[in-house]
């Protein structure tokens, strides 16, 4: 089709086809970076923690009052958790993912190094491999007598150190590519010339914040802590028996002492589910937008599209009359939108490419991948030709003799 004579006509009306531009090119800009962040946060969402996530209950506790012998209470509290029907593994731990606790020690190659390679995510606890139901992908898992008591290992000038490190395979490639890490030695939580040993290495174990970013979510390692006092406990079961061997859990803790409080009990996987609840309603207010802005742009294309045709019922019965057919008017119509849609999805290119370079800035956002471009140019022509579709085939069916009658 020769494109001249709709190009003459769009010359002639440069408002109606401005506007029509500019919202397919706003359009393309918005749509373009919103499915880009939704996909980003379902990705995030989605991030495997290394854990069996379906298996494991968590409870945190808080005491009321000073309990003078908290090391006896908690081997007490391990060793009841551990003995409740239904339960794999019980401990306590220092943090569970994505539970309003993180700790985290910089982690070197070098004894008294003045930068580390990286930040880790620590993880203390008995039996943390087994009681997390992660892979050991290495190596080997602690043995009894790596252990150290954590209120031996937190007295005064004490002398007792951790000599044993299991490390998450992100660290260990991280410090070792290309080669094996365990044997070799690393410099973290003890005095910075006291080493630990690396022992293992687990395949994943996420972090419990977002530090670092994605690339650095598997950022974590494992030390041989037993005992810990702080009034966090981990059990894993099977999925069907979570809720009862949680109840049985609560229950077992208050029988134990009543000078504690349950500040905190439920599955990993409602841990899971409300870490990530705002990323979902972002997701949703997302699509929100998108939808909006693809119902505004469609009735915007007909609504002008049919004005177009109430404008121009002369000049299409005249066509009509020399010969043109249903068809010809048709992709006339067509052609003419999809011309006015390849412009406003160049511009909306873009602009969607500098509304990214502003998110990038503010937020630590990755750059917008090219591939974004094409799918949301194909979504906006397959929209402009639907939304066209109507008032063309209107146009096309006027009778000749009717459209010359008009003014």
């Amino acid at each position: 089709m020769d494109i001249r004579p709709i190009l003459s006509t769009l010359a002639r009306h440069k408002t109606a086809a401005a506007l029509i531009v500019l919202e397919v090119a706003l359009s393309c800009a918005i749509i373009c970076n919103a499915v880009f962040l939704i996909n980003n946060r379902l990705e995030r969402m989605q991030r495997p923690t290394g854990l069996a996530d379906n298996e494991i209950v968590r409870i945190n506790i808080g005491g009321i009052g000073q309990d003078e012998d908290a090391d006896a209470r908690v081997k007490q509290d391990v060793a009841s958790l551990r003995a409740l029907p239904g339960v794999k593994a019980a401990n306590s731990i220092n943090h569970v993912p994505f539970d309003n606790s993180s700790w985290n020690s910089s982690v070197s190659l070098q004894p008294n190094q003045p930068m580390p390679n990286l930040s880790a995510n620590v993880y203390l606890g008995e039996g943390v491999i087994d009681t997390f139901g992660l892979t050991l992908v290495e190596g080997r898992d602690f043995t009894a007598d790596e252990y150290q008591n954590w209120t031996v290992l937190n007295k005064p000038n004490t002398k007792n150190y951790i000599h044993s490190v299991i490390l998450s395979r992100d660290v260990a490639n991280k410090l070792f590519p290309g080669e094996s890490a365990v044997g070799k030695n690393i410099y973290s939580w003890n005095s910075d010339d006291v080493p630990h040993r690396v022992v293992g290495v687990v395949d994943r174990l996420i972090r419990t914040n977002d530090f670092g970013g994605p690339a650095q979510s598997g950022y974590t390692i494992i030390l041989p802590v037993r005992d810990l006092t702080m009034g966090r406990f981990v059990l894993r079961t099977s999925p069907e028996r979570r809720e009862e061997v949680l109840k049985a859990a609560v229950a077992q803790l208050e029988k134990n002492s009543a000078r504690r409080l349950i500040l905190r009990e439920g599955t990993f996987t409602d841990v899971i589910q409300d870490y990530y609840r705002q990323d979902r309603a972002m997701a949703w207010l997302l699509v929100a937008v998108i939808l909006a802005l693809l119902v505004v742009t469609a009735l915007g294309i007909v609504g002008l599209a049919s004005f177009w045709v109430q404008q121009r019922t002369k000049q299409i019965g005249i066509r009509r009359a020399l010969g043109a057919t249903k068809g010809q008017v048709l992709r006339y119509f067509q052609t003419e939108n999809f011309l006015l849609a390849s412009i406003g999805i160049v511009i909306g290119m873009a602009l969607a490419f500098a509304i990214n370079q502003m998110l990038m800035g503010k937020y630590e956002l990755p750059r917008l991948p090219l591939f974004y471009l094409p799918v949301g140019a194909v979504l906006l022509w397959l929209l402009g030709q639907i939304a066209v579709y109507g008032p063309a085939r209107k146009a096309a069916s006027v009778p000749p003799a009717v459209a010359t009658r008009t003014a």
